[in-house]
């Protein structure tokens, strides 16, 4: 569980503590426990669409948890982290290599890629991003996708994921992945004013 770089904050992230509010997030857990009950048969991994606080990340280190309980080789990587180690590895002073943060990523069993799209779309993003994937597509690899930019604009303001990671890999992700759209209200907010307002009574 420590190699697979889960943060603290979802630690105690699992099926179990997952409480779905509505029928897409039952679908949505129902999912993603057949993905981790059909590993290593199946080679399909998830995209799980959905805005902020629906329980996207809790879901995705869920099925990591399921899978490291076979000893399957699991990495989570949030995706603006990855890009930064990547950038901080073209540093002189730094000790690692792009090669060394890569290597895990492209070679894990199963990967958890959290917040895809989070970052500004530049084409070194998009170029770095096409790369990576289409490794571990070429090599099978079960790849579980988290992001809050659906395939479809709420509003004029809104953009989508395909405009935030460019047409060749949001391709790529439908061949990889089967999307699941995960509706519903802010769970952290829910929570976090809850907690206000038993602290003010």
């Amino acid at each position: 569980m420590a190699n697979a770089r889960i943060p603290k904050r979802y630690e105690g992230c699992s099926f179990e503590t997952y409480y779905p509010m509505n029928p897409s997030q039952e679908a949505a857990v129902s999912f993603a426990r057949q993905t981790a009950d059909a590993y290593p048969s199946s080679d399909v991994g998830l995209l799980l669409l959905g805005t902020c606080g629906v329980g996207k990340t809790h879901l995705a280190v869920a099925i990591l948890k399921a899978l490291a309980e076979k000893n399957v080789a699991c990495l989570f990587y949030d995706f603006r982290d990855l890009l930064k180690e990547i950038q901080d590895s073209w540093n002189p002073s730094k000790q690692t290599s792009e090669l060394q943060v890569l290597n895990p990523v492209q070679e894990a069993d199963v990967l958890v890629l959290d917040e895809l799209g989070a970052t500004k779309p530049t084409e070194w993003v998009k170029d770095t991003m096409t790369h990576i994937i289409n490794k571990r597509y070429n090599d099978r690899k079960v790849t579980i996708f988290t992001s809050n930019f659906l395939d479809a604009k709420a509003s004029q303001y809104d953009e989508t994921l395909t405009e935030r990671v460019g047409e060749r890999l949001r391709s790529r992700l439908h061949e990889m992945c089967k999307v699941v759209l995960i509706n519903g209200d802010d769970f952290r907010k829910q929570v976090r004013q809850e907690q206000i307002r038993r602290v003010r009574m």
